[in-house]
């Protein structure tokens, strides 16, 4: 009476999905690298290497921190040094979707 309950959850328990997980590191993902700023340039290497910005922010905070925005990334500076440099995300399929 308990044989069949008892052989079905057994053989429950004993199938366990197999699944490989895939991990890519952000850095990793999407077209090539792109030439950017590195941390620490002065304002003035980031001006000579890669022209003028497409936009530049003000200050924002204590210490100041500037962003400039390039097409293809944007570069933090805190005061006349890079601290960051962002690289815009580009959805797949060129960006054409709507909401």
């Amino acid at each position: 009476m308990f044989r069949t309950p008892l052989l079905l959850l057994s053989l429950a328990l004993s199938c366990t999905a197999a699944a490989d997980t895939l991990r890519i590191p952000v850095g990793s993902q999407g077209a090539p690298a792109i030439a950017m700023p590195q941390n620490g340039q002065a304002r003035a290497e980031v001006l000579e290497r890669f022209g003028l910005a497409d936009e530049e922010h003000a200050p924002v905070g204590n210490p100041p921190i500037t962003r400039w925005d390039y097409r293809e990334f944007s570069v933090y500076f805190e005061r006349d040094r890079v601290i960051s440099s962002v690289r815009h995300h580009r959805p797949a399929g060129g960006g054409n979707e709507t909401r």
